[in-house]
């Protein structure tokens, strides 16, 4: 008999135990302090590109994240809710279709063969091919120049080899692994120049490095609209175009631009206008 009563006592207290957990539960949902903290939104960007997308040891900084991080305030999240996922170029679309991310900020060139695969809202940067020399080259004053010029070649880009089929077919091309790897090779001369888009080559020559060692060419020879990629059919798109809008509105977007380029007198275009597409 003593044993039942400890047990009946026993399973009382577990129920009130129970009851009292469930309700405190219930209040902190209620209330948005239980569930809002684990609310978290993830983005992609490059995680090697300075002045774009950069992963660095106190976290992550560049244009690219500048605007990602500013769209996703205006979304209802907050910095730290914010998880940041590399996206890779051959990746970009396969992460959106997977679901992997919820949007994709990464030097991402709107083009029709993309947008039959995800949308795009923007654009919010045009950048342009452009050609990274010595800042004390008096040389190379446009593209026809880069005859006989030695050009950086990145494996897996086509931004040289393009500059040698149409503009300079003179140009010898060396081949680097990366655009980061051409970079000691053009203070020193091993290379001449090295191409591809403006933004990106201002990005690297404000690396702290190499301020004043660089200069761009400012040729344009390609235009690039800068997207923001989301899962096709996501209504994501038009939240993310008026954030953009905001963006500009509000001169975070010039800010952005300064901070991020300014150190390369990189000479950017006016804002484009948000939702005007184009390829």
């Amino acid at each position: 008999m003593k044993l039942r009563k400890v047990t009946a006592a026993s399973a009382a207290v577990f129920a009130l135990a129970l009851t009292a957990t469930a309700c405190g539960g219930d209040d902190g949902d209620s209330n948005g302090s239980g569930s809002g903290d684990d609310k978290k939104i993830t983005i992609g960007i490059k995680f090697d590109q300075p002045g774009l997308g950069q992963k660095t040891p106190q976290g992550y900084e560049g244009f690219d994240v500048d605007v990602a991080t500013y769209v996703a305030k205006k979304l209802g999240y907050s910095e730290d809710q914010i998880e940041w996922k590399e996206s890779k170029s051959a990746d970009r679309e396969t992460m959106l279709q997977r679901g992997d991310v919820d949007f994709i900020a990464a030097t991402y060139s709107i083009t029709p063969e993309r947008q039959e695969k995800v949308d795009f809202a923007g654009p919010y940067l045009l950048a342009h091919q452009d050609v990274l020399i010595r800042a004390d080259d008096n040389k190379i004053k446009s593209p026809e120049d880069l005859n006989n010029a030695k050009l950086c070649s990145v494996t897996g880009s086509t931004s040289a080899q393009n500059v040698k089929e149409k503009l300079a077919p003179k140009a010898q091309l060396q081949p680097y692994p990366t655009y980061s790897a051409c970079l000691p090779g053009l203070q020193n001369g091993a290379v001449d120049a090295l191409t591809t888009d403006d933004s990106i080559l201002a990005g690297y020559a404000a690396q702290s490095q190499f301020k004043g060692k660089f200069k761009l060419g400012g040729f344009k020879l390609t235009n690039e609209n800068y997207g923001i990629g989301v899962k096709k059919g996501s209504d994501l798109k038009d939240k993310i175009n008026k954030a953009l809008e905001e963006m500009v509105a509000d001169k975070s977007w010039e800010k952005a631009v300064k901070d991020n380029f300014g150190p390369a007198n990189y000479k950017n275009e006016p804002a484009p206008k948000i939702g005007d597409i184009k390829s």
